[in-house]
């Protein structure tokens, strides 16, 4: 995988602590701390939207779809 060098802006406080991870070998230098709280973040918000769009769906209308599409492919399959 590629990578791409970037500059940051960051409260002291937060590289402070930041600092101290990665001196406490919690990560091996800065740019990974911040790459895997980047993917955590957005992970999170991924599922979160996933989440908010099932809520969004009706349980019936889905639930009578799923059994109407497998009736129908039922008599397709092969016996075993």
């Amino acid at each position: 995988m590629s990578t791409a060098k970037i500059a940051i802006t960051m409260e002291e406080k937060l590289l402070k602590r930041l600092d101290r991870l990665v001196k406490s070998n919690i990560f091996p230098n800065r740019s990974r701390a911040i790459q895997e709280a980047v993917e955590d973040k957005i992970s999170r918000m991924d599922r979160n939207r996933l989440a908010r769009e099932c809520t969004k769906l009706d349980a019936e209308f889905e639930q009578n779809m799923a059994e109407e599409g497998l009736g129908s492919e039922m008599e397709e399959w092969p016996e075993y």
